[in-house]
């Protein structure tokens, strides 16, 4: 298969690009190695796929029409992992035009290349941060998802609005991905795991938001592209059966699917705080804080759907991951 890979220098896509080297196949990247976080983990991320036989990386900004337009007539792909946005909760109170121009504008791109450019399937990056204030546990991909929190959030359920319509319109197969607190090695800065190994190994103290009462599903990186992969080789159908009269928010005649990947094992923060203490073998100085604006005192998938279709759900326990990610972490800044 000849795949694109949006975001090939982030966190997820680095992974996945390599995912789908070792496998075969050829990888096109795309990354506009913006300032969000330091560009330099960008980098590094990318040179780790540069001088593989396979990979092609272009710089580009998916909000950039007419460069997204000369890349799928360039290209044919047979299918697109959509991995690129703006990323992150906090961040959108206060930059909302960032999320509309990445995650609004460079999404509509995204489609309209896949839709005139043949793609087989397409599969894009969602978020658990879309159900919102659900509170309902777990979290289902048949519940409603109308009650975002962030604008990050919003743009993100818009995204598998906007994916439906063109799997509706055009038949274009779509499946969206609600990633659940993804973690691990090559991580994000602006994430917990990131944040607290850096403090603590700094001896500065972490920041414990709602005073540490809160729950997060946290998934370890190995298991997000391990659900990724399957669900490339799974283009939606569409259901037959979909009944207009009682609409499944899961389901529709379209070809068009939704997934939660998650561990399905909500993890109390404080627990999270304990493994990454204990991985780096230093008592963490904790600052206890109250809620922040558009965060959710729980998240928990149900992967029900996921393992049905590939018999798969992630289950890497979070000792083992934070073991992981903190022998990274002192690895690469030598720490």
């Amino acid at each position: 298969m000849n795949v694109l890979v949006t975001g090939a220098a982030g966190f997820i896509g680095m992974h996945v690009a390599q995912r789908l080297l070792d496998a075969g196949h050829e990888v096109v990247g795309i990354d506009d190695l913006n300032t969000y976080y330091d560009p330099a983990l960008k980098q590094a991320r990318l040179d780790r796929l540069l001088p593989q036989a396979g990979f092609r990386f272009e710089k580009l900004d998916i909000a950039d029409r007419p460069g997204m337009t000369r890349l799928f007539e360039g290209h044919a792909f047979d299918q697109v992992v959509h991995l690129a946005a703006q990323a992150g909760v906090r961040y959108s109170i206060t930059n909302p035009h960032a999320y509309a121009d990445s995650n609004l504008v460079g999404f509509v791109n995204i489609l309209e290349g896949c839709r005139h450019g043949g793609v087989k399937h397409l599969v894009y990056a969602s978020s658990s941060s879309v159900y919102g204030g659900n509170t309902r546990m777990p979290f289902s991909e048949h519940d409603s998802v109308d009650h975002p929190v962030s604008l990050y959030a919003a743009t993100k359920k818009a995204n598998e609005l906007m994916a439906h319509t063109y799997s509706h319109l055009f038949g274009l197969p779509t499946t969206g991905l609600r990633f659940f607190t993804v973690y691990g090695p090559w991580g994000r800065p602006d994430m917990a795991a990131f944040l607290f190994a850096d403090a603590i190994l700094a001896g500065r103290p972490i920041k414990v938001f709602n005073h540490g009462n809160m729950r997060r599903d946290f998934t370890y990186i190995d298991d997000i592209v391990e659900g990724v992969v399957r669900l490339l080789d799974h283009p939606p159908a569409g259901d037959p059966g979909f009944d207009p009269l009682n609409p499944d928010p899961a389901s529709s005649r379209a070809r068009y699917r939704v997934f939660n990947i998650g561990n399905s094992e909500p993890v109390p923060l404080m627990e999270f705080i304990a493994a990454m203490e204990s991985a780096i073998g230093r008592e963490a100085i904790k600052e206890f804080l109250p809620m922040q604006d558009g965060d959710v005192p729980a998240t928990f998938a149900d992967t029900s759907e996921l393992a049905a279709l590939v018999g798969f759900a992630p289950r890497t326990d979070v000792r083992e991951g934070v073991r992981r990610f903190v022998d990274w972490y002192r690895a690469f800044y030598s720490r």
